[in-house]
């Protein structure tokens, strides 16, 4: 009898370990114990994603995860400088005070975040010397959508449909909740409409920069090594925990929202074999979380 290899558990279980080490689990943790978050943290993560990268070359059973580790080390040091960056006097001044015109303050966070995902895509390129390898392409809006009985979604409906569909649902569950939360008034609402078009922007930006850092990089470097099943719940749970407490809303239903959403979109560039159909689906919610920054702004 053939037994499992140990590439068929443990590269799995290692991919696994080094994502919940580096997500946002221990700062969830350290939050539910009343422990402030220590300043080093991010980078004590990205040391620990420099030493395991050094582990994948030096031992033969976790080298087929060496792309994997390369590209969390670029995106978590990326995000570690570009944190330095925010932190200075002179960002803090002309970006983040109050009094800062709402495009302005969004557009400097977004330049930042523009520079993140381009770091991950410059390694991811450097890896894999093709875009369609890691999904930086249009892909194909008409692909079938593999059944999922219990969304309702049977065999021959294509993603062209769904991508705009799913987009609307998770636009409108956002929606609701954020909108009555805020309750804005009819005077809020004026003030905060000629906002509209930079929302938009910025939306459209954000859903590209978190699709080029948190699926293409994951997907392309862990798909063929882990497997569908797993490189996809690690891509929900990654999301989820990111979103656990700072997103809106935050907690358990934001991690579950949004790990699900993740879980679509993973799905939706793996079928697509691109970029275009989990891009509409983050940017509608994101025109909707965009906006209601803009209400709060104006209020």
């Amino acid at each position: 009898m053939n037994r499992p290899s140990f590439a068929g558990h443990a590269l799995p279980l290692a991919a696994w370990g080094v994502m919940l080490i580096v997500s946002d689990l221990p700062d969830i943790l350290l939050t539910w114990l009343g422990v402030p978050l220590p300043s080093w943290m991010l980078w004590a993560k990205a040391a620990f994603l420099a030493a395991f990268f050094v582990m994948t070359r030096m031992r033969r059973a976790l080298r087929p995860l060496w792309q994997y580790a390369l590209a969390l080390f670029t995106l978590f040091l990326a995000l570690g400088l570009t944190s330095l960056l925010r932190g200075t006097a002179w960002f803090q001044v002309r970006f983040n005070y109050q009094g800062v015109p709402f495009f302005k303050g969004f557009a400097a966070l977004m330049v930042l975040d523009i520079l993140v995902a381009l770091a991950v895509l410059a390694v991811l390129w450097l890896m894999k010397r093709d875009r369609q390898a890691f999904f930086l392409v249009k892909g194909r809006l008409d692909a079938a959508v593999e059944p999922i009985r219990w969304l309702g979604i049977r065999p021959g409906e294509s993603w062209k449909a769904f991508a705009w569909i799913f987009g609307g649902v998770a636009a409108l569950a956002v929606a609701v909740p954020t909108i009555l939360g805020i309750a804005p008034s009819a005077a809020t609402w004026s003030r905060a409409l000629p906002l509209l078009p930079a929302c938009i922007l910025l939306a459209a930006v954000n859903a590209f920069t978190e699709e080029a850092y948190f699926r293409c990089s994951l997907l392309s470097t862990l798909h063929a090594v882990i497997g569908r099943g797993h490189t996809l719940g690690l891509i929900l749970v990654f999301f989820g925990l990111s979103h656990w407490l700072h997103g809106s809303p935050s907690g358990i239903i934001g991690f579950a929202m949004t790990g699900f959403l993740a879980w679509i979109m993973a799905r939706s560039m793996l079928e697509t074999r691109g970029m275009l159909a989990p891009w509409i689906i983050h940017f509608l919610p994101d025109v909707v979380i965009f906006f209601s920054y803009a209400l709060a702004y104006v209020d």
